[in-house]
């Protein structure tokens, strides 16, 4: 199957400082990319450019089959209605309700009648288990329940590609464990494909060496085979550069000084 993100030999400098130089990755469906790196190294500019929100200097990027490093804006809608995009913070609207920040690209990119909307927030609240949550106000969640709310937001319109921007940062051990475990289960019960920028070890590693499985309605996790951790694969960006691709054994036994100052 093609691609369904693909980068080739993209760079972007703002204005003497290299941000990105010559980067080239895939990701497959239905695969995961955790991209690591030091601050400033350009983790989130790659989701802001996959997003058409920056233009690179140099090279091409494919989103879901189409080319959208020289795409128009008005064309780009077309092709993030298939993207989701979790921010850090969870970027939620503090006057609305939990059900209506959830549906709110549906209500308002969307012609789909009240009830079939309030379904679909309902199925998607229920996914992250805040499905009694609805008619809450952002400020009377946890910092946890906020990203819960933010990932069933991205999930609404069934979207191919998430995106996920530093998910767990600021939150406690335990409460990041929670979604670490919805971001396994999109990827392996939902199949979606996924890129997260982090610099939560701990959580990228989580995520990379579990497996959700569904048994009789319940969904459990375990450790993952090794065809299954070969899906999910690290990509470490230094100095505009992949520095490391690659699995997460293989990030691991690296003898890279780098790598291995980074992972200490």
């Amino acid at each position: 199957m093609a691609p369904v993100i693909e980068f080739d030999q993209v760079s972007l400098a703002f204005d003497d400082k290299v941000i990105l130089d010559q980067v080239s990755f895939t990701l497959g469906a239905g695969d995961m990319k955790i991209i690591l790196g030091a601050s400033g190294a350009g983790k989130s500019t790659i989701l802001r450019l996959i997003l058409g929100l920056l233009k690179p200097d140099g090279g091409q990027i494919v989103v879901d089959g189409q080319r959208v490093d020289d795409m128009r804006e008005a064309d780009l809608m077309a092709v993030r209605a298939n993207l989701g995009m979790v921010f850090q913070e969870g970027a939620l609207f503090d006057s609305l309700t939990v059900r209506e920040n959830v549906g709110y690209r549906l209500f308002e990119e969307t012609q789909m009648p009240i009830a079939e909307v309030d379904a679909r927030v309902n199925e998607v609240l229920g996914y992250v288990g805040l499905g009694e949550y609805g008619e809450r106000m952002p400020s009377e969640l946890s910092g946890g329940q906020r990203r819960r709310v933010a990932i069933a937001r991205a999930l609404t319109s069934r979207p191919r590609i998430l995106l996920y921007d530093e998910p767990t940062t600021g939150l406690d051990p335990i409460t990041a464990l929670t979604i670490d475990a919805e971001i396994v289960k999109l990827r392996d019960l939902e199949h979606v494909s996924s890129i997260i920028v982090t610099h939560q070890l701990r959580d990228a590693f989580y995520v990379a060496t579990h497996q959700a499985i569904s048994m009789n309605g319940h969904v459990q996790f375990e450790p993952a085979r090794p065809d299954q951790t070969a899906r999910t694969v690290f990509l470490m960006l230094k100095n505009g550069k992949i520095a490391f691709e690659g699995p997460v054994d293989d990030l691991r036994h690296s003898t890279d000084e780098y790598l291995q100052a980074f992972l200490s």
